[in-house]
């Protein structure tokens, strides 16, 4: 039986007439009536009983038939159209890897559009380091991720998609807290807590190139994964923090954030794939960031 004798038997059925079916199918009507009968030789059952040579009632089989013939042809078509969207990028999931710092700025803009336009695509969230990006990428645990560059895998795709300056997170109390704007400088015997330099290149460098900037390398009190953990001792009053522009959104009580009266290195967000392991899903994805990002 093929897909071509249900659609004939369905046209039959519903208009009990040779003729007219065959008009409908756009087919003349001998050939009609002969693939009817291939399908009953095979079945080995009638399936109208002929009242003409043209017109026709269904039979008990007949009626059991068409039934079940409308459940397979409106799952083919769910099939059909699922296949379809899937091959869109519409639906199926997508694994995605973020530094906890896009969280307060670009991430939630870009997460909420996506959603609005396909909302049948399942996010999977995953927040690592952009080490950990890096490996869980090559792995295939991830598709997509938000770091901070520069990358060690060259064979990834990456592209910036913002810049921000850093600024400087203090204890309410710092007497530095009194400044609208800190000179570098004037950080010297501080205490810093600072990301792990092995699990975010690019971020660390950065801080501590402009430290060096005014003459002193930072004394490190304690080190910290997580962008909130940062502030979170901060607040504690255990060290300062240099940090991206965007932490200023993450308001905690008990820290401050201040401007750097010099120019800054730019910390650079970037999103990064695997160009060779593209699906049409990652394809939107990658489409609605560079829509929301510009």
């Amino acid at each position: 039986m093929e897909l071509r004798h249900l659609r004939y038997f369905i046209a039959v059925a519903e208009e009990l007439h040779f003729s007219r079916a065959a008009e409908r199918l756009h087919i003349a009507q001998p050939p009609l009536s002969q693939q009817i009968q291939q399908l009953e030789a095979e079945l080995g059952v009638e399936l109208f009983h002929r009242k003409t040579k043209r017109q026709v009632q269904l039979t008990e089989a007949g009626r059991v038939l068409l039934r079940e013939a409308y459940q397979l042809l409106a799952q083919l078509e769910q099939a059909i159209e699922l296949t379809r969207r899937t091959g869109r990028g519409e639906t199926g999931q997508l694994q995605v890897g973020f530094v906890s710092s896009v969280t307060y700025n670009v991430l939630p803009a870009i997460l909420q559009a996506f959603r609005q336009k396909f909302p049948e695509v399942e996010l999977v969230l995953q927040e690592l380091t952009t080490a950990e990006q890096e490996v869980a990428l090559r792995n295939q645990h991830i598709q997509v991720g938000f770091v901070h560059p520069p990358l060690e895998d060259d064979t990834f795709s990456w592209k910036c998609i913002q810049q921000e300056n850093l600024v400087v997170a203090l204890p309410a109390t710092h007497p530095l807290a009194k400044q609208e704007r800190i000179a570098v400088r004037s950080l010297t015997d501080e205490l810093f807590i600072l990301f792990p330099r092995h699990l975010g290149i690019g971020l660390y460098d950065k801080i501590v190139a402009l430290c060096q900037q005014s003459n002193f390398t930072p004394k490190v009190a304690q080190e910290a994964i997580q962008m909130q953990t940062i502030i979170g001792l901060v607040s504690a009053g255990m060290a300062i923090a240099i940090v991206p522009s965007s932490l200023q959104n993450l308001q905690r009580m008990g820290v401050v954030y201040r401007a750097i009266a010099q120019a800054t290195p730019l910390v650079e967000t970037a999103v990064m794939w695997q160009p060779q392991k593209e699906t049409p899903v990652l394809r939107q994805f990658l489409t609605v960031v560079e829509r929301v990002c510009g």
